[in-house]
């Protein structure tokens, strides 16, 4: 996919929706023992990248050093879905203390009620975060009560039904 392809999809009202939405991503990733592992996360999104923080002793952190390529979904729970789909390579920075980027995507999920103590209770138990930085590479929005619905759903129903 070309980077003016990427950046459109990221543009997309529904995209930007989801990546405002408080509800937390899914990361994607090759762990070390060669299985893929996906797990909850906050995410922030600055325009150029998608932006998670993790304890330094994660098992994301050697497993990203050895294999930078993730996969990362943001999605309704309820009907129609709504569903931003990003796949691209992530790079690791050891920072001191709590990013304000990790702040940022936590507080879509914690909530602004409950962010005050969730951030007392992270600067008294980190000295240092990985700051693990995705660039996009290739995304796509499915929308279902916008139309856009996966390929093979919609081969399917063109088969079944008719255009």
């Amino acid at each position: 996919m070309r980077p003016e392809q990427v950046e459109q999809v990221m543009n997309d009202p529904v995209a930007q929706e989801l990546l405002a939405a408080a509800i937390p991503a899914r990361f994607g990733y090759i762990g070390t023992d060669g299985y893929p592992r996906v797990v909850p996360v906050g995410i922030h999104w600055t325009g150029a990248e998608l932006v998670v923080g993790s304890p330094t002793n994660s098992a994301k952190v050697p497993a990203l050093r050895a294999n930078p390529r993730v996969a990362v979904t943001i999605d309704t729970n309820l009907p129609p879905q709504k569903v931003l789909m990003v796949r691209g390579r992530s790079k690791i920075e050891v920072v001191d203390g709590v990013p304000d980027e990790y702040l940022a995507g936590a507080k879509r999920v914690v909530g602004h009620d409950r962010m005050a103590e969730f951030e007392n209770q992270v600067r008294s138990l980190y000295d240092e975060m990985a700051l693990i930085a995705v660039t996009p590479e290739w995304a796509k929005v499915l929308d279902f009560a916008g139309g856009r619905i996966p390929r093979a759903v919609e081969e399917l129903a063109i088969a079944k039904f008719g255009s």
